[in-house]
């Protein structure tokens, strides 16, 4: 998947960066001072998630977003890079003094699409370092994006019982054709060091 520039990438965790940094110093800072410079980032066609890790360790520290798409991209990548930075309920809030330990990561995930409902159209319609999965089930939920099965190294077999347990369902139940099972694609931008150099992240 490819929709974006990679000078559109750069800034998009340019923006997702300086969104938490002013929220950190005044959690109601205007908004359009961010989204002013991406702007011209006009699609709405897209859902994102904002990635924050610690460096050089890849330890999490944060990742939330917008599965669907969620409004215009420039306001939507904010707000989850400040979810992400703030709400993420595994991690109390990031502090002002660890953001020069942290990269940012943005993830745009193309609309999902539904897997068919048998065991070996859903193992056959994936292919690792490509797609993402959703599973929705009743109140149950999961995501995965791509490259933590890539980062895994999982199967598609162990792709598809993770997100299970994502959802907090017993791992098997992809199996269950009541179950409803997405794929999706994204285009990844990081950040190689914090506040450094900005790459779009190849998968396959």
């Amino acid at each position: 998947m490819k929709v974006l520039s990679l000078e559109d990438g750069k800034s998009l965790v340019k923006a997702a960066r300086s969104a938490v940094e002013l929220y950190i110093k005044s959690p109601h800072f205007n908004k359009s001072i961010v989204t002013e410079s991406i702007k011209h980032i006009n699609t709405d066609k897209y859902g994102v998630f904002v990635t924050i890790e610690f460096y050089p360790t890849k330890t999490l520290r944060g990742c939330i977003g917008f599965p669907r798409a969620y409004g215009a991209l420039k306001d939507s990548v904010v707000d989850a890079a400040i979810s992400a930075a703030t709400e993420d309920p595994r991690f109390v809030p990031v502090s002002h003094h660890e953001l020069d330990e942290l990269v940012f990561e943005v993830s745009i995930l193309s609309e999902p699409q539904a897997l068919e409902k048998s065991q070996k159209s859903r193992l056959n319609g994936i292919k690792i370092g490509r797609d993402g999965l959703i599973i929705e089930y009743g109140f149950y939920s999961g995501l995965l994006l791509p490259i933590v099965a890539v980062e895994e190294k999982w199967d598609k077999l162990k792709f598809l019982e993770e997100v299970c347990l994502k959802a907090g369902l017993p791992k098997d139940y992809w199996k269950q054709p009541n179950v409803n099972l997405y794929k999706f694609e994204t285009q990844v931008f990081k950040e190689e060091s914090p506040n450094g150099n900005i790459i779009e992240v190849k998968l396959e």
